[in-house]
């Protein structure tokens, strides 16, 4: 009995049945048929859960997880649902998702037909890394009367880990084979040169460089023939991701250190379907979760459980022991992202000459993130004092941000000034438009 839940219809039938015994006491003529519905309520209810509870596998369902969530993403959940009934039933759908989520109002209804099949699908988008656990599917089942409804209870307990985002993966990879990306229109990486690694003389077609026409291929064959370079492979490439506090601030609920592991996935994938060297480390106290530079076959999935791994308690970042760990771990020239974010100028000055070192012997590119919230007010039309004050404010940081560009740049350190949801692609256009320039 455990099973059976009594439906809101058979109240509103008894509220009914109370109503008729009100009459009935003015007009006692009514009190036979009160009696009446009385009695075929209570035998509606025994015929239905009969119909409902004879049948022990009345009903068969499944819930289909990925094999991990990515976190950030919309990662759909599906669900099967199999009516072996002889009539329609009416079924409500409550899965028990992760509390994480903080969904307390899930439900999801649907009639399915004598013998058929119902398949459909809810998403879930993580803010967090970490184990999400599953509880029961279950599922509340009542014929067309529906006075009554038994549950059935399916796949209790299933644990699924939320991975650093790699749903995208294959997207962002296409587009780097194009060299553009959309944002907002077509932005067009133009190769300002090439390295000096030699793939194949071809013939000259429009947009070719003229600066790479063979001439002596050219004699020979009687067309134009020009050289075709490859960019130059086995480049290493370290990303730096700041655990410290100034990453804990949240966008659309994702952290700014969730950003940044996010965006290490997408470009380690593009760096090593370049034939370049991809590694990583985080920082904060000291320096962590350290990854050599290696293209390897299973260097993506090394680099991703590291960034599973990650934990931080966001303490002061240490920038002078992430500089003697850079100085003394990394003896090649290396490009380096570093994932950081600085709010004010005085902030990037007590950091400034440990990034400094650090540019001396590698191509050092510092990513930090523009303020979301702040680019509302100042595209925000002002119409009391409060809010042209929070503009001017707003204006102010913003203003500050450019200065710290503008200060790194005076050192020869290149900067990559997005906003959290654009991270991807920007950083993945910086690493391209670096190779494109062969400034490594």
């Amino acid at each position: 009995m455990k099973n059976l839940y009594i439906n809101t219809r058979f109240f509103f039938a008894l509220m009914g049945v109370g109503i008729l015994y009100v009459f009935a006491f003015f007009f006692p003529f009514l009190m036979w048929l009160a009696h009446i519905a009385l009695l075929l309520c209570f035998l509606a209810a025994m015929v239905d859960y009969l119909f409902i509870f004879n049948q022990k596998n009345g009903i068969l369902a499944q819930r289909i997880l990925p094999e991990k969530l990515s976190n950030g993403d919309e990662n759909p959940v599906k669900i099967d649902v199999k009516n072996n009934y002889s009539f329609k039933i009416n079924t409500k759908i409550i899965d028990e998702i992760p509390f994480q989520f903080q969904k307390r109002d899930f439900m999801i209804e649907k009639q399915i037909e004598s013998g058929k099949n119902s398949f459909f699908q809810y998403i879930l988008e993580p803010k967090e890394r970490g184990e999400y656990n599953f509880g029961s599917l279950n599922i509340y089942v009542s014929s067309p009367l529906g006075f009554v409804s038994k549950r059935f209870s399916f796949q209790k307990d299933a644990n699924l880990p939320a991975y650093p985002s790699f749903i995208h993966l294959r997207k962002y990879e296409l587009m780097a084979l194009q060299s553009e990306f959309l944002l907002g229109g077509i932005r067009k990486i133009r190769k300002l040169g090439h390295t000096m690694e030699f793939e194949q003389i071809k013939e000259y077609v429009p947009g070719d460089d003229i600066r790479t026409i063979n001439w002596k291929a050219t004699s020979k064959a009687n067309r134009l023939m020009v050289n075709q370079f490859q960019d130059e492979r086995s480049q290493r490439i370290f990303m730096l991701i700041d655990k410290g506090r100034t990453m804990k601030m949240p966008f659309k609920g994702l952290s700014l250190l969730d950003y940044s592991i996010n965006a290490t996935m997408a470009l380690s994938h593009i760096i090593l379907k370049k034939g370049d060297r991809a590694g990583m480390m985080t920082f904060s106290k000291k320096t962590e979760n350290k990854i050599a530079a290696e293209n390897k076959s299973g260097q993506l999935r090394k680099i991703s459980e590291a960034l599973y791994n990650i934990k931080t308690d966001f303490f002061e970042s240490d920038f002078n022991r992430l500089y003697q760990d850079v100085k003394y771990s990394l003896n090649q020239r290396s490009l380096i992202l570093l994932f950081t974010n600085f709010e004010t100028l005085d902030g990037l000055n007590r950091q400034l000459k440990y990034l400094r070192g650090i540019a001396k012997n590698h191509l050092l590119v510092v990513v930090f993130f523009k303020n979301s919230e702040l680019q509302t007010l100042i595209h925000k039309n002002p119409e009391s004092m409060q809010e042209i004050y929070d503009e001017i404010i707003a204006e102010k940081f913003e203003f500050e941000k450019k200065l710290i560009i503008q200060e790194l740049r005076k050192y020869g350190i290149y900067t990559v000034y997005t906003l959290p949801e654009n991270l991807n692609i920007d950083v993945i256009n910086k690493y391209l438009e670096i190779k494109a320039r062969g400034i490594l």
